[in-house]
């Protein structure tokens, strides 16, 4: 039987990196993509996200599971709040795109620097780290860096501009904390022209997540 994974899009600038990560690590899986690109749209112009904007989350997050998947992986940071309240919706297990990659942050502990290219994905990444720290009796300290402009690189096809920026904040970063972690899926891209991207203190969610949504998918399908 082959899994069938519905993945969740706000951006394009997130699709790439997922549909590669699937194909590097579980390239059996039948994927389902849907999208509202006009949230993260919103998004970038008010900074804010209200209830019209998580109604139209849940409507594409149907039309996944109504295409028959067996689990759903949403690929934006920025909505990850809502998560636990969009997943008691559906039957199938759904997963927010960090938070397998924010266990491993906080089980690692100390100090972790948080980079984001988006506005809100920043600080939505540092509360949902401390709170999870919480809930464990962990203590960590987290720093968070946006860069903006990096993003609206990826969206004008500026590539080199886009990991040169996220790059160098990486190399800041490292200096003072314990990981570091990319807030977003779109952000991974930038590690394969990075020099230290060997290093395990740097931190990405599509590996991780990916691995996840693949056993939570095989434990409600056979």
């Amino acid at each position: 039987m082959t899994l069938k994974i519905g993945l969740v899009h706000a951006t394009m600038n997130s699709v790439q990196p997922i549909l590669k990560t699937f194909h590097n690590m579980h390239p059996e899986v039948e994927l389902v993509n849907v999208m509202d690109e006009s949230l993260i749209k919103e998004l970038n112009k008010t900074n804010k996200i209200t209830n019209d904007m998580v109604k139209r989350l849940i409507d594409i997050t149907a039309k996944a599971e109504g295409a028959g998947v067996d689990a759903i992986l949403f690929t934006c940071s920025s909505f990850s709040p809502y998560i636990p309240d969009i997943k008691k919706l559906f039957d199938v297990p759904v997963l927010s795109s960090d938070e397998s990659m924010l266990k491993v942050a906080i089980k690692n502990g100390g100090k972790i620097s948080v980079i984001a290219t988006v506005e809100k994905a920043g600080p939505t990444t540092t509360n949902l780290l401390y709170e999870m720290a919480t809930q464990i009796n962990k203590e960590i300290e987290v720093n968070t860096v946006i860069l903006t402009d990096a993003f609206y690189a990826l969206e004008k096809g500026q590539d080199e501009l886009h990991d040169k920026l996220i790059h160098e904040e990486i190399d800041k970063q490292l200096k003072i904390s314990d990981s570091v972690v990319l807030a977003q899926y779109s952000m991974s891209g930038a590690l394969k022209t990075y020099d230290k991207k060997e290093n395990d203190n740097i931190l990405t969610a599509p590996e991780v997540g990916v691995e996840e949504i693949v056993n939570l998918a095989k434990q409600t399908s056979y």
